[in-house]
């Protein structure tokens, strides 16, 4: 098989590929809202506004919170792996680890310029609980990924929700519409000022208040745990094991995605205390995405194994590349849609808007492509890797 890992240098390439998926799906979402920027046209044809909002639905229903999920799935993986060869080689990956998160935080910053709603930030801030956890049992971390899932501090929310209900406390304290007159306007160093501070705490204030904090945090565990059982990386004698254990993963969230989904309009309908429904939403939201995501991943892997990657396998210098992908979306999304730039959220309702998205994914796709025939790693892929392993040959 493909990806049997054998040494640091071999890549798991059905994971390449579904990291890949995930920046396209990530890709499109972006688009269809204007980079968090929520100006659209009125439009007066019936057929297109109908056609807009069936879009919209759809690239919500698919992405929404799951492409998100894939990715800190992933990095859970990614750092396993890391951890593991340095672990082999008698070494502590640590320091390495959080230097490497200090210089994820560095690309953050830079990203969110152009974007107010990144999470590079936030996976740089709360991938350091990786490292108390590394050396835990299985069956420690396991325990610790499904608390931090159950959304604990929704929980202490609705408790106090229960004991006072007359109490709704303002959660949003920063909100994204506080820089949309920049996002708007025509200033590039307007735009920039205010997506750093006020749209960076903006987006971080919402990852708090949905639960993406914890339910990031548990996916980190998670990632960590399936490198540790070697359940991403088939070869002919794990197939068997592998491959029952995926068809059982979707056997079990297919049918919890659909429960999930459906009771949802019923349990919120149940509950009339505002501050109480707020974070029912966020931990049904939560478990809801889990379980969809779950179904994605298996489906996405079992069909890669089962026919080679014939067809998925297009998506593996996507993937591999996936850094550079995120911050060259923000960067010229914003050119794309924002008042400094071409403006385009005067006239691309969400049909127009996911059509550039495509046209952009396949340029994104096509470069991806002719990089890795010259070059081993994506472009700050290499910048992140050499800052990485500084001083060392790695």
């Amino acid at each position: 098989m493909n990806d049997k890992l054998s040494s640091s240098s071999d890549r798991v390439y059905a994971i390449d590929a579904l990291r890949g998926f995930a920046i396209m799906g990530i890709m499109l979402l972006h688009n269809i809202e204007h980079f968090n920027f929520y100006s659209f046209p009125e439009t007066t044809s019936t057929f297109l506004s109908s056609l807009d909002k069936h879009i919209w639905d759809m690239m919500f229903f698919l992405f929404s919170g799951k492409a998100y999920a894939i990715f800190a799935l992933l990095f859970g993986f990614t750092f396993y792996l890391q951890n593991h060869h340095c672990e082999k080689r008698g070494e502590d990956f640590k320091n390495r680890y959080l230097w490497r998160l200090l210089l994820l935080l560095g690309f953050g910053f830079i990203n969110s310029l152009f974007f107010p709603g990144e999470i590079l930030v936030l996976y740089a801030l709360v991938g350091v609980v990786l490292v108390p956890v590394r050396h835990l049992s299985d069956r420690a971390v396991a325990w610790i990924a499904f608390f931090l899932m159950l959304q604990p501090l929704e929980w202490c929310k609705a408790l106090y929700a229960l004991i006072d209900p007359a109490a709704n406390p303002q959660q949003m304290i920063f909100s994204l519409g506080d820089v949309y007159p920049q996002l708007g306007g025509h200033s590039l160093w307007e735009m920039m000022k205010a997506n750093f501070v006020t749209g960076q705490l903006a987006s971080l204030n919402w990852a708090w208040c949905y639960g993406r904090v914890f339910q990031t945090a548990s996916l980190f565990m998670i990632g960590m745990l399936l490198g540790r059982k070697g359940l991403f990386q088939m070869n002919a004698d794990s197939h068997q094991r592998i491959f029952a254990f995926w068809q059982r993963v979707i056997c079990y969230s297919l049918p919890s995605a659909v429960l999930l989904y459906y009771l949802k309009d019923f349990i919120y309908s149940q509950i009339g205390n505002p501050f109480l429904l707020a974070s029912m939403k966020t931990v049904w939201n939560s478990w809801y995405n889990l379980a969809f995501m779950l179904v994605i991943v298996s489906s996405f892997l079992l069909i890669y194994w089962t026919n080679d990657g014939r067809i998925q396998r297009i998506l593996v210098p996507y993937g591999k590349m996936s850094l550079s992908d995120y911050v060259t979306q923000s960067i010229i999304g914003s050119l794309i849609y924002f008042g400094y730039g071409l403006e385009l959220h005067k006239y691309c309702g969400t049909t127009y808007s996911v059509l550039i998205g495509v046209v952009f994914f396949l340029l994104q796709l096509a470069f991806a492509h002719w990089w890795f025939h010259h070059f081993k790693r994506g472009p700050l892929e290499t910048i992140w890797h050499k800052l990485t392993w500084i001083n060392k040959n790695a």
